[in-house]
């Protein structure tokens, strides 16, 4: 069984905390956070010890695996020494994203889990669903043939306002990485956005994509629409047919291109995913199973790596933005 500790704790960290206690693989021994209200609240509510220092939590505890659902400016300026200081002491570690919007620091955390021969994941949980591998697995198979085009759209109403790239930072990790699941790389980016009435930020944003094998695509994403059905949808196309996957668990249907005949995938009423939630489920228990089987680092689904080359992309989006211009996306060595 695993031991598993988790660094902050806020709501994403109760949220991991709940996952945790529940799979048989895992028994959480220990929660921590600099707010020692928020860790002595989740100390009483999962009977665990909390600590307010990650090094001495880390160093007494000795966990196996570590939760790293710290926050700080645009969601992840807090990750970097957690992170850094989790694989240090042994542990594999599960990341929130974005993995860091300083993507020197980023590069960073890679290379110290390469170094040290330790599994790291991000929670890139919006590919963790069985409509989302179904759709990989028809990739895989040829079913779509040669790809050509992917269309990607994700919108979620935040009045939240921080920095100017705010909404490009905090919401596509997710969208990016679900393109780059389907397509591969993105070798250049040319991105436009917009701000709506009352907006100081860039809450709309469109992209023109290039991937390196040679797939076009577009991605579109908005902080300013409300929620609703789908809030996301993902088509991918080739030279044998295309699918379009809604909200990424509920439904996903194949379009031949020699048939009139369609493939649906439909999420099960009974036994199927809940809600949106159950993805961060999926995302947790992929990666405690994966640790558990002994998978290599380079083996984990939605890698620290995964992390990094989305930000990357993001890195080269916000260029393209400042300079009104195609941007090549810069790829770090790790």
């Amino acid at each position: 069984m695993l031991r598993v500790c988790i660094i902050g704790m806020g709501p994403i960290g109760n949220r991991h905390a709940d996952n945790y206690a529940a799979f048989q693989e895992t028994e959480l021994v220990g929660v921590c956070d600099i707010r020692t209200d928020r860790a002595d609240a989740a100390s009483a509510r999962l009977g665990v010890p909390a600590f307010y220092d990650a090094e001495t939590m880390l160093a007494q505890l000795r966990p196996d695996v570590c939760s790293i659902t710290t926050g700080g400016e645009e969601y992840s300026s807090d990750h970097f020494l957690p992170t850094m200081q989790a694989l240090e002491a042994g542990c594999h570690v599960l990341g929130e994203k974005p993995i860091s919007n300083d993507i020197d620091c980023a590069r960073q955390m890679v290379r110290k889990a390469k170094e040290k021969g330790l599994c790291y994941g991000i929670d890139l949980n919006h590919r963790f669903t069985p409509a989302a591998r179904k759709a990989k697995q028809w990739v895989e198979e040829g079913r779509l043939g040669h790809l050509l085009f992917v269309n990607m759209s994700m919108w979620i109403g935040n009045p939240a306002e921080s920095s100017p790239y705010y909404h490009l930072k905090a919401l596509h990790p997710h969208t990016i990485d679900v393109m780059r699941y389907f397509c591969g790389d993105i070798e250049k980016v040319q991105c436009f956005a917009t701000k709506a009435p009352g907006r100081t930020i860039w809450s709309t944003a469109h992209w023109n994509m290039k991937f390196t094998n040679g797939v076009v695509g577009g991605l579109t994403g908005s902080y300013d629409v409300r929620r609703g059905h789908p809030m996301e949808r993902c088509e991918v196309c080739g030279t044998e047919g295309r699918f379009v996957l809604e909200d990424m668990w509920r439904e996903l249907t194949l379009y031949p291109v020699d048939s009139w005949d369609k493939t649906v995938y439909t999420n099960p009423l009974f036994g199927g995913f809940r809600d949106f939630g159950d993805t961060f489920t999926d995302r947790l228990h992929t990666f405690v199973k994966q640790v558990a089987s002994g998978r290599q680092p380079d083996e984990i689904d939605g890698s620290g790596l995964d992390g990094l080359r989305a930000q990357e992309v993001i890195a080269a989006s916000i260029e393209s933005l400042e300079k009104e211009a195609v941007v090549r996306v810069e790829y770090g060595k790790v």
